[in-house]
C-alpha cells in the first residue's frame, strides 16, 4: 500500500479472459490423461470381474458386489492416505529440494505399507458380518470365499499407491499407467482361464476372479517399481531406502495430512458402498442393479479423478514457487475442463441408460430371461440419476484435489461428512426403505451428498486462495 492506501501498480490483475483458462486445458489434459487410464485400469479390473462374474448369473454379480463394498472401505483409507505424499512430493520438486521429497516418499511408503497390513486383516477379521446384513443367503455364501484372496491384494495394491502418489508429484505420471496396463492384461487372462475353466485349469468361478485381481496387484508393484529405477529422475529416491530411518516430523507431517485425506474419501466411497447394502435388502436383483450403474458411474469418476491429481500436482507447484495468482488460475481452469467432460458424460448415460446395463449380463440365456430383464430396468433408472450426478462428482472431487495441493485438509474432511451422512445418507435411507422409490430414492440421496459437497468445498477453495493472494500481496508490500 502506498500512503494514500492504494495498491502499487504492479498489484493491480488485470481481467482474466476465458483464453487464460483455456489455454491450460493441453497441458492439464497431457498431464491427467495418464493419471485416468492408470485409474481406468483399477476400475477395469472390476468391470471384468463384473462382466465375466455376470455370465455365472445375477446372484454371483451381487456377490462381487457385496464382497467389493468390504473392499472398498479398506481401499478408499489405503488410497486416500497415500496421497499425502503428492503434494509434498511436488512441492519439494518446485524448489528442487531432494531430501525433503525423498523424505516426505519414504515416510508416506512406510505408513502405506503399515496401512495395508492393518486394512488386510480388518477386511479379513469382518467378514462374518455380512451375514448380519440382511444380504441374500446365497450371495453371502459366494462372496465369502472371493473375499478371502481380494482381501490379501490389498497389501500389494496400497503399497503401488504409494509408489504412484510418489510418481505423480513427480510429474511422472505416465508411469503407473503403464504398469496398471500391464496388470489389467494378466487379470483378463487369468480371469479367463480360471473362472471358466479353460486350458484345463479347473473351473473357478468366483475364486478365479480372486486370483486375477491378486495376481495382476502384485505385478502392478513390481513392475512400477521397477520402471522407476530406471528413470533418472525418480531413480535415487525408489533405491537405497532406509525404510526404518524414520523422524518423527515427518511421519507428524504425513500423518497430518494422511488421515484426514483417508477420512474424505473413505466418507465418500462409505456412502456408495451403503447403497450397495441397501440395495441388497431390497434384494439380489435390485443390488446387481447398483452395482451395474456404480461400476458405469466409476468409470466416468476416474476422468475426473485424474484431473484431482492433476490439479493437486499443479497447485502443489505453485504453492512450492509461491504463485498464488497462478495457483488460482489453474485450478479454475481444471474445474472447467473437468466440467466440459462431465457434461459430455451425462449426456451419453442419458442416451445409453438402457443399453449399457445389457452388456453385463447374458439376455439370450432364457431361464434368467426375467431376473436380468428386471436388473437392466432398475440399472437404466439409475444411470438417469447418475447421469445429473455427473458434474457435481467431478466439480467435488477436482476441489478436494486442488484444496490437498494446497495442503488444506481439515475443513474439507468436516464438509465431506456433513455432505454424505448428514445430508445424502438419511435422504437415501428414507427414501429406498420408507417412501416408494426403491433403488432410485438411494441414488437421489448420494446426488444430494454430492451437490452439497461439490458446493461447499468451491467456496472453502474460493475463499482460501482469495486468502492466500491477499497475504502475499501485503507481504510484499
Amino acid at each position: 500500500m502506498n500512503q494514500y492506501g492504494l495498491l502499487p501498480l504492479h498489484f493491480i490483475i488485470a481481467p482474466l479472459t476465458l483464453s487464460d483458462y483455456t489455454k491450460e486445458f493441453k497441458y492439464n489434459i497431457s498431464l491427467a490423461t495418464p493419471v485416468i487410464l492408470g485409474m481406468l485400469g483399477h476400475t477395469l479390473v472390476a468391470l471384468v470381474d463384473n462382466i465375466m462374474v455376470g455370465q455365472l448369473g445375477t446372484a454371483e454379480l451381487a456377490a462381487v458386489s457385496l464382497g467389493n463394498s468390504f473392499m472398498f472401505i479398506a481401499m478408499s483409507l489405503g488410497i486416500g492416505f497415500s496421497t499425502a505424499i503428492t503434494p509434498l512430493v511436488a512441492e519439494a520438486d518446485s524448489e528442487g529440494n531432494f531430501r525433503k521429497g525423498k523424505s516426505a516418499f519414504k515416510h508416506g511408503l512406510f505408513l502405506c505399507t503399515v496401512l495395508s497390513i492393518a486394512l488386510f486383516l480388518m477386511v479379513f477379521i469382518a467378514k462374518p458380518l455380512m451375514y448380519y446384513m440382511k444380504q441374500p443367503p446365497e450371495v453371502v455364501d459366494l462372496a465369502m470365499p472371493y473375499l478371502n484372496l481380494v482381501a490379501i491384494s490389498l497389501i500389494p495394491l496400497i503399497i503401488f499407491q504409494a509408489f504412484k502418489q510418489f510418481s505423480d508429484g513427480l510429474s511422472l505420471t505416465k508411469y503407473p499407467m503403464y504398469a496398471t496396463i500391464a496388470a489389467n492384461v494378466v487379470n483378463v487372462m487369468l480371469n479367463y482361464v480360471f473362472i471358466f475353466g479353460k486350458f484345463g485349469f479347473p473351473q473357478l468361478g468366483l475364486v478365479g476372479a480372486a486370483i486375477g485381481t491378486l495376481a495382476s496387484r502384485l505385478i502392478m508393484v513390481g513392475y512400477l517399481w521397477y520402471m522407476l529405477s530406471q528413470h533418472h529422475k525418480s531413480r535415487e529416491y525408489v533405491l537405497h531406502i532406509r525404510i526404518f530411518d524414520l523422524t518423527k516430523n515427518m511421519l507428524k507431517k504425513i500423518l497430518n495430512l494422511g488421515f484426514p485425506s483417508a477420512l474424505q474419501m473413505f466418507f465418500e466411497v462409505a456412502i456408495f458402498t451403503a447403497a450397495i447394502w441397501l440395495s441388497g435388502i431390497l434384494g439380489k436383483n435390485p443390488q446387481a442393479a447398483n452395482q451395474i450403474a456404480l461400476n458405469l458411474s466409476s468409470m466416468t469418476f476416474m476422468v475426473a479423478m485424474g484431473f484431482s491429481v492433476a490439479a493437486m500436482i499443479r497447485v502443489g507447484n505453485q504453492k512450492g514457487l509461491k504463485r498464488f495468482k497462478e495457483l488460482r488460475r489453474i485450478a479454475f481452469s481444471i474445474f472447467l475442463v473437468t466440467t466440459l467432460f462431465a457434461v459430455v458424460f451425462a449426456i451419453f448415460f442419458m442416451i445409453f441408460n438402457t443399453s449399457l446395463p445389457k452388456l453385463y449380463l447374458d439376455y439370450d440365456d432364457t431361464a434368467n430371461f426375467t431376473d436380468n430383464f428386471q436388473v437392466v430396468s432398475i440399472a437404466a433408472k439409475l444411470m438417469l440419476i447418475a447421469a445429473v450426478f455427473q458434474i457435481s462428482d467431478a466439480i467435488q472431487v477436482v476441489a478436494l484435489g486442488v484444496l490437498r495441493g494446497m495442503q488444506d485438509v481439515k475443513i474439507p474432511t468436516l464438509i465431506t461428512f456433513i455432505a454424505y451422512w448428514l445430508i445424502g445418507f438419511p435422504i437415501s435411507f428414507y427414501l429406498s426403505m420408507y417412501g416408494d422409490y426403491g433403488s432410485s430414492g438411494i441414488w437421489i440421496g448420494l446426488l444430494a451428498g454430492l451437490t452439497v459437497s461439490a458446493v461447499l468445498l468451491s467456496v472453502r477453495f474460493n475463499y482460501l486462495s482469495k486468502r492466500q493472494i491477499a497475504l502475499s500481496e501485503a507481504d510484499e508490500s
